[in-house]
């Protein structure tokens, strides 16, 4: 059992009020949305990180400062819109040891007949670094019959050796909090990668470990408690250097957050190496740490009582899905137990091959027609797997439980996974990379570090094969792949829900379509099988040359999922992003400059039949004979002319989803100017048994 790490007394107090000696935060998280008919309540929660011993739990106060925006003060209650009481909520300590304490304050409250803006601010808050708190913070809750606005991004740091004068820091935040100022977000998506913890193995504690020449050595060599105590400090040191950077520091306090992770929040390619090498101990521990950071700030929860090390052999396989505990990782320390699971997560069955964890997926509603999935495509990622057959049953059940009782009101589902699903494909790149001719050269860089640039320092294999391998088009991912989209198109077709992917990693934007084969004559606006994957990254790294974008979209091949199905990318960016060129002028598919993505239910009132949904409004101008050819109105005259493309206007596709693509326009202008582009995707309809081709 973890033991109570006893407070320190006399910290000091003014005004009545003691101090909370802050280190990182607040950050708050949307956690879901309960909803009735003609109520609903809000869920999320905020957590600062502090120094130990808090004479008494910190508090959070939270009001409502009205609706959003003059508008809506005039058609709420006449203008006169009641003063919210406010709440007081105590911090729950989730986490602490002699370094550091973190502390969670859940919030739930009630959402109203306009869009609402809360405040909240944490007496006696000051920062350890001697900075003043920009305080109050605020963040915004949709109304009762709105869905939320949301922002997605992915890739929010940097790999090893970026050049960084050449790609200054997390600039495009402050374009995200410039859109969030004119039309506010109710959601910020972190596709993974939220941070980038590669360097431990260059400037961390396991330099030494990588540097061993001999792999088998490397496989071999133990991870006990001290080398995993300095992974733990270097990760939680890498967090809060991260989370403490403006300006996504502010945004971590103001638009509320739901996270998956992907590889860089362990290390690079982690999952995706060989499956000897992925199960050695130095693999396995840092895993576990990870997963420990993962849980508490990006999660908002209590962490497992010890992670794996090779000197507590308790902790080197889960029992009751979760590592057991280990004295000397307990000393001194607190860690919260008995804590019931947070009703959004989707748990996996077993542990990860990797982490002694199980994977941890994510539900919530977002909005009254919005339903959304996030899949932990991490912790059960083998290179040949990435997830296990019965998670995808446990996400679908829940998914068909969620349906259900929405009666109706769900609309769109929106799937969130770590890598693109809609992709070209690169497996003749695969086979040049794992063919015999590569050996030769794997000989000579193991010998005399030959061409050391295109090793990795893991597993001796080519450097690109771990990302390629990550990817659903892989070709051992290749049944999994198809499985997966076909449950999710059966899951539209049986409850009218248009499905939306969202996807990341690969540093640039572009828009994958799965869709009916045109010859099969299935009406646009009826195809269950039209499914959009929005790729938006990366957010901070920097993007692939000029000449890996272009020949990505040189593979832009109409590529056949199965009898019914087609795919490909479409064509979507009609100029270079404020006329700096990023890619070939001929290159419409993939964008290869920092961007994020803004997301929009088009909610305002259709202005004709052809507006309302109408199967006729939604057919494009010309019958397209394939996939590279607009697919429905919402595809016509994409790109900067859209009305969506600010991030913030809105096109006449009721019912649909607006997207904008908001792209860096110079790495080098501080201010993150950015030039956008929009398309409409198509709103949720009847998917008749009777389609051509079913």
């Amino acid at each position: 059992m973890a033991e109570s790490y006893p407070g320190v007394q006399g910290a000091p107090i003014q005004n009545g009020v003691p101090h909370v000696d802050v280190i990182s935060g607040p950050l708050i998280n949307f956690k879901n949305m309960h909803m009735q008919p003609s109520s609903a309540i809000w869920h999320g929660s905020v957590l600062i990180v502090t120094k130990p011993g808090q004479p008494q739990p910190p508090q959070l106060h939270l009001r409502q400062a009205g609706p959003v925006g003059d508008i809506h003060n005039a058609q709420v209650n006449g203008g006169n819109v009641p003063t919210q009481q406010g709440m007081v909520i105590e911090g729950l300590r989730l986490y602490e040891d002699p370094g550091k304490a973190f502390w969670r304050f859940s919030i739930a409250i009630p959402v109203e007949n306009y869009e609402a803006r809360w405040e909240y601010d944490i007496p006696g808050l000051q920062y350890v670094e001697g900075e003043p708190a920009n305080s109050p913070w605020n963040f915004v809750v949709p109304a009762l019959d709105q869905s939320m606005r949301q922002m997605f991004h992915s890739c929010n740091g940097f790999s090893v050796g970026t050049d960084m004068d050449a790609w200054v820091g997390p600039t495009l935040w402050k374009e995200v909090l410039r859109v969030h100022e004119s039309k506010p977000f109710h959601v910020m998506i972190g596709g993974g990668d939220q941070l980038y913890n590669d360097g431990i193995r260059v400037d961390g504690p396991l330099n030494e470990w990588t540097s061993i020449g001999n792999p088998h050595k490397r496989r071999a060599h133990d991870f006990n408690n001290d080398m995993r105590a300095r992974c733990d400090d270097y990760y939680y040191a890498n967090y809060v250097r991260w989370y403490n950077t403006e300006p996504f520091r502010t945004a971590n306090g103001m638009i509320p957050q739901i996270n998956i992770w992907d590889d860089h929040d362990i290390i690079d390619g982690f999952g995706s190496y060989t499956d000897h090498f992925m199960r050695c101990s130095v693999f396995r521990g840092i895993g576990g740490v990870a997963f420990k950071y993962y849980c508490l700030f990006q999660h908002h929860i209590a962490p497992p009582l010890s992670t794996y090390t090779t000197d507590a052999p308790q902790t080197m396989s889960a029992v009751n899905g979760t590592a057991g505990a280990d004295p000397r990782q307990l000393e001194n320390t607190y860690v919260l137990e008995n804590q019931a699971e947070d009703d959004s997560w989707i748990v996996g069955k077993r542990p990860g091959p990797y982490v002694e964890e199980k994977s941890r997926n994510l539900y919530m509603r977002l909005g009254r027609r919005i339903a959304f999935i996030g899949v932990d495509a991490r912790t059960e990622r083998t290179r040949h797997q990435v997830n296990y057959e019965d998670t995808y049953d446990l996400i679908f059940n829940r998914l068909e439980r969620e349906v259900a009782a929405a009666n109706g009101d769900i609309k769109h589902l929106v799937v969130l996974l770590g890598v693109p699903i809609a992709y070209p494909r690169l497996a003749w790149l695969e086979n040049i990379l794992s063919s015999p001719v590569i050996a030769p050269i794997r000989l000579l860089n193991k010998r005399f570090g030959f061409a050391g640039g295109l090793f990795n320092q893991f597993d001796g294999q080519v450097d690109l094969l771990d990302d390629l391998d990550d990817h659903y088009t892989a070709r051992q991912h290749k049944k999994e792949r198809k499985m997966f989209i076909n449950r999710l198109q059966d899951f539209a077709k049986a409850h009218s829900v248009r499905v939306t992917i969202l996807g990341g990693d690969v540093h640039l934007a572009a828009i994958g379509r799965f869709y009916s084969k045109p010859k099969l004559g299935v009406p646009t606006g009826h195809d269950h099988r039209f499914i959009v994957n929005i790729v938006s990254s990366a957010i901070t790294n920097k993007p692939p040359p000029k000449a890996v974008a272009n020949l990505l979209a040189q593979r832009n091949k109409l590529h056949h999922l199965d009898d019914h199905t087609d795919e490909t990318m479409m064509d979507f960016f009609d100029q270079q992003p404020g006329g700096v060129e990023k890619s070939a002028s001929w290159n419409k598919t993939t964008m290869p400059s920092r961007n994020f993505a803004c997301i929009t239910e088009n909610d305002a009132l259709p202005t004709s039949p052809e507006a309302s949904g109408a199967t006729n409004g939604y057919a494009p101008k010309r019958t397209p004979k394939d996939g590279h050819s607009p697919l429905h109105r919402g595809e016509e005259d994409v790109g900067t002319t859209h009305p969506a493309a600010d991030g913030i206007g809105l096109s006449d596709m009721y019912g649909g989803l607006d997207v904008s693509i908001k792209v860096e326009i110079n790495p080098q202008n501080r201010d993150g100017a950015a030039h956008g582009y929009g398309f409409s995707s198509k709103l949720s309809s009847t998917f008749p048994s009777e389609n051509k081709g079913d």
